[in-house]
């Protein structure tokens, strides 16, 4: 038995490959790859442990064919497709939700009396303005007290002091050029014209007192599409003293002065959205009346050059002096 494991032992030495030391050095590179398992397929991964859930990874899906053209399938195939791909019809007609935060315009515009301002109560005019006041009043009262189904604490006096200063934050926002807090000031109609051909303009304006105070002069309610959405309006009147002082963005002074005070006749409209459980009093429009003397117009400046102008007659001349030569010659040439 021992010889026989002897015998094996060698035979199996006598079968083994000779050692790396021993072969050529371009075959012993070729005998350390043969020894080593080789893969042949470079996906397979090396763990098979979680094999399944890789494979469920991978999601089969079917590819739109892109040069399908619409125009040559039946309404029943495009409803197929349309339902493959999870597409919703369209529809007939087009809607956009739209919010109504103020009203177009000024409903009822109040018409400001000829000479306000000018004319004492004490006077016969003055009297005589008062007595048509009190004969259009009773508008405005109805409207005060549909105000008031909504805004309980809402006085005509307490709300004029309101007005002012929201009037006085207004201009002081716009000469401080602050768009975002001048737009929770006033509506967005009042907006634009507020901001038109401001960009290059330096503001100056200041509010020195009252000459009179503030007073309600109208009140307006409207309902806007639905009897529930109900929008007020009222008008104040304001005589006050002013300075105002417009400068371009070269600052050459355009319109007004910083020193000269103005006495200012204004009827301002502000406006609330009564159906808004948050809606605030915000400026809306300034009423301008037709007997109202107009505003001196801006000052226009002009580039003035350091060197004259060519004189644009010379060439004309020349033109007379070469016309005149050419009928002399022609009549002498018919003489």
């Amino acid at each position: 038995m021992a010889s026989f494991v002897a015998a094996s032992r060698s035979a199996i030495k006598f079968l083994q490959l000779p050692s790396a030391g021993f072969l050529a050095p371009c075959l012993q590179n070729a005998s350390v790859i043969n020894q080593q398992q080789v893969r042949h397929r470079r996906t397979k991964h090396w763990d098979p442990k979680w094999k399944r859930l890789r494979k469920a990874k991978f999601v089969k899906i079917d590819i739109p064919n892109m040069n399908e053209k619409a125009d040559e399938l039946s309404q029943e195939q495009i409803k197929t497709r349309m339902k493959e791909r999870g597409i919703l019809p369209p529809r007939p007609w087009l809607e956009r939700p739209f919010y109504i935060s103020c009203t177009g315009g000024v409903f009822e515009p109040y018409v400001p009396p000829e000479g306000d301002g000018r004319m004492s109560a004490i006077s016969r005019e003055g009297a005589k303005q008062k007595i048509e006041q009190l004969e259009k009043k009773t508008k405005s009262m109805m409207a005060i007290r549909k105000i008031r189904n909504y805004d309980e604490d809402f006085e005509p006096p307490e709300f004029a002091t309101l007005a002012q200063d929201i009037y006085i934050d207004a201009h002081k926002t716009l000469c401080e050029k602050n768009k975002y807090k001048l737009r929770e000031i006033v509506t967005e109609r009042a907006y634009p014209e507020l901001m038109h051909n401001v960009s290059d303009k330096t503001i100056r304006w200041q509010f020195l007192k009252s000459l009179e105070p503030p007073r309600v002069v109208h009140a307006r309610c409207t309902e806007v599409i639905t009897k529930e959405n109900v929008f007020a309006q009222v008008t104040v009147r304001f005589h006050s003293q002013q300075i105002l002082a417009i400068y371009d963005r070269f600052g050459r002074l355009m319109h007004g002065s910083e020193t000269v005070p103005k006495d200012c006749l204004e009827y301002v409209v502000f406006e609330k959205h009564l159906a808004n459980e948050y809606g605030v009093w915000r400026l809306h429009e300034k009423i301008i009346p037709e007997w109202m003397p107009p505003k001196a117009p801006a000052f226009i400046t002009y580039r003035v050059d350091d060197e004259p102008p060519v004189a644009a007659s010379e060439p004309e001349t020349k033109d007379v002096v070469s016309t005149e030569e050419t009928t002399k010659a022609e009549s002498v040439a018919t003489a």
